[in-house]
């Protein structure tokens, strides 16, 4: 939804803003890494879940909120699952 909602657009910046940086906005697997380091970040002030608060637990918690998010930005597109058929009629 960050990345490709339209009610984002307006507020979502450009790839070419911040001297390139603005492609992180655009990409699922960058935004997955920030939002779960937010996540790991916001742990202490929530009981939605509990960590070790350490750099690890901090690495881990952005690469597995980044694999879920390019897993899913692969497995699914705006008119549901992708179901895509290789060799054969259709």
């Amino acid at each position: 939804m960050l990345v490709c909602g339209t009610i984002f657009d307006p507020i979502r910046p450009s790839k070419e803003s911040f001297r390139g940086y603005g492609k992180l906005f655009h990409c699922p697997l960058c935004m997955g890494f920030w939002v779960g380091l937010f996540l790991f970040l916001i742990s202490p002030s929530t009981e939605l879940f509990t960590f070790e608060y350490s750099a690890t637990n901090a690495f881990i918690c952005g690469c597995i909120s980044a694999g879920t998010s390019y897993l899913l930005s692969m497995m699914v597109n705006d008119f549901g699952i992708k179901l895509t058929r290789e060799g054969g009629e259709s």
